[in-house]
């Protein structure tokens, strides 16, 4: 018998608790019939009328809603890989990722389907890609919509998949500054949430609230998980904190996943009540730094609510560490801590020889488990380089104490995590040093309250030549995200630090602008608000 593959969870599922409400998004309320039906309908549909193979990638992008949670589902049940795009990638990234997963469909709400339709129209013919279904109403020159997709499929159980055959193709940033598809497996994620439910606890009748996107891999346990226990899923298109405060009240909401920056904001926020949350027993964080005095008020004004953090990547799935409740309860250094590796999960900490190093002994934070990805998407030395000796070399630098808790100190490969977002500095940097006034650059992730980090560029211009913050924004946002566009600038005259090798010394760069802060002087840096948003572009 195949266990490791999404069917055996979700098919029984859907029949035992056929007749309970499992989705509640806006004016859809979806008994497990109902869902199991469009399921089923959309799997067939997929197979016949958009010709896609259990092998075959397909592109999402789109805010959450039902209809993200069945495609994510039919995928499970065989009916292709599916491909779920950030919803902030510029054109020039969509385009990237459009022609490297050779995806022949793309699924696209109404709220970003003009943004996608401008993005490949420059590049269509040269795209593999055949159809554009569209998920909600208008004209925005789509091939197909959603509804209409559905109603040609019938409620057919697909041919089940194999445990090893691939299911998601998560794209996450490189130190190239290129995106790279991570490539999963049925049985990878069905081991990451059998890990999650171990140490969490899934049960039947859980009330998830859906408000991280559908498109981080830290939702796909919700996604299967919550399903797969005849849980109820309420579904937050875009997170807006009185929204999410609303959600938890009406549907007495008592677990759910968020980012510290979405923390910040509902804690913030004008209409925050303590008794809002009187439903909720489990809060599980990551993604990005916790800040130290948000996680004490956090405890403070909500008591009785079970702290989780999660420390993990796109890599496994989602989940390799977790700072339990129980460790949040005990206090003391491991709050500062990721946690420890959940059920399955082996650590070591490596040094650059990939020798294995000891107790409180930083190096390279590196795991094994069976939730681990295949491969990055037909990127065989960067598969074997990332997996070599068979660890995972997570680019983290850390330590392990003697009771193996994980400390995360810093990050090889200069990731910056702002608002659970992943931005590799030298994407930035390639885009901030094509301007012609940028004679040096060098971006470095700064300590934010509100965002865990901010993105921060130190530019050295050419003699003779002047140029704005806000000109060098815009310049960035022609080729990356806003998201990773820098928050804040410091300009100078003289070259930057640089080691032997003659790279940037980012390390001493950190600190002294911490150094400059800790005095109040932020020296000539332009501290102006960047794009920081979920919304459509």
């Amino acid at each position: 018998m195949k266990e490791l593959i999404g069917g055996q969870l979700l098919l029984p599922a859907w029949e035992r608790w056929a007749t309970t409400v499992g989705v509640h998004d806006g004016d859809y309320h979806g008994d497990y019939a109902r869902h199991s039906e469009r399921v089923l309908r959309l799997a067939d549909a997929m197979h016949h009328e958009l010709r896609l193979a259990k092998g075959d990638p397909f592109a999402v992008l789109s805010v959450n809603s039902h209809q993200y949670l069945e495609l994510f589902h039919a995928a499970f049940l065989g009916a292709g890989i599916i491909n779920p795009l950030n919803l902030r990638l510029a054109p020039r990234e969509l385009q990237l990722i459009l022609a490297d997963s050779e995806a022949e469909v793309v699924f696209v709400d109404e709220l970003f389907a003009d943004h996608l339709m401008r993005a490949i129209a420059p590049v269509r013919r040269d795209l593999p890609l055949r159809k554009v279904v569209l998920i909600g109403g208008g004209d925005h020159g789509c091939d197909i919509t959603y509804s209409d997709l559905i109603e040609l499929g019938h409620p057919r159980v697909p041919a089940e998949p194999e445990e090893t055959d691939p299911v998601v193709l998560m794209y996450t940033g490189g130190t190239t500054g290129l995106p790279k598809g991570a490539l999963l497996d049925q049985r990878a994620e069905m081991l990451n949430i059998y890990h999650i439910a171990m140490t969490v606890n899934i049960y039947p009748g859980r009330v998830h609230l859906h408000q991280i996107p559908m498109f981080h891999a830290a939702s796909v346990a919700g996604i299967v998980g919550i399903p797969a226990t005849g849980g109820i899923s309420v579904v937050q298109p875009l997170f807006e904190p009185e929204e999410s405060m609303r959600l938890t009240e009406e549907y007495q909401v008592d677990w759910t996943v968020v980012v510290p920056t979405m923390l910040a904001m509902m804690l913030d926020h004008p209409q925050f009540r303590p008794e809002r949350f009187d439903s909720l027993r489990d809060l599980i964080y990551g993604a990005s730094p916790m800040p130290p005095g948000l996680l004490e008020r956090l405890r403070h004004v909500l008591p009785d609510v079970g702290l989780w953090q999660g420390y993990g990547m796109t890599e496994c799935s989602s989940v390799l560490t977790f700072l339990t409740d129980s460790d949040h309860a005990a206090g003391g250094p491991p709050l500062h801590s990721a946690g420890r590796p959940v059920l399955g999960v082996q650590l070591s900490i490596r040094d650059r020889g990939d020798n294995v190093v000891g107790p409180n002994e930083d190096g390279e934070v590196c795991a094994r488990s069976g939730n681990f990805f295949r491969e990055y998407w037909r990127r065989p030395k960067e598969t074997e380089a990332a997996t070599r000796g068979g660890w995972y070399h997570t680019g983290d630098i850390g330590h392990l104490d003697e009771a193996g808790f994980l400390y995360l100190v810093d990050r090889l490969h200069d990731m910056i995590v702002s608002g659970g977002e992943n931005v590799y500095s030298i994407e930035v940097e390639n885009a901030l040093s094509t301007h012609p006034a940028v004679a040096e650059v060098a971006v470095i992730g700064v300590p934010d309250e509100t965002w865990g980090e901010q993105v921060h560029a130190i530019v050295v211009t050419h003699p003779g030549s002047a140029v704005s913050a806000e000109e060098l924004r815009n310049h960035a946002r022609r080729t990356i995200a806003g998201y990773k566009v820098p928050k804040s600038f410091e300009f100078r005259s003289e070259p930057l630090p640089l080691s032997g090798a003659l790279k940037p010394l980012k390390r001493e760069l950190r600190q002294q602008h911490i150094e400059r802060a800790g005095a109040g002087d932020q020296g000539a840096g332009d501290q102006g608000a960047g794009d920081q948003g979920a919304g459509a572009p």
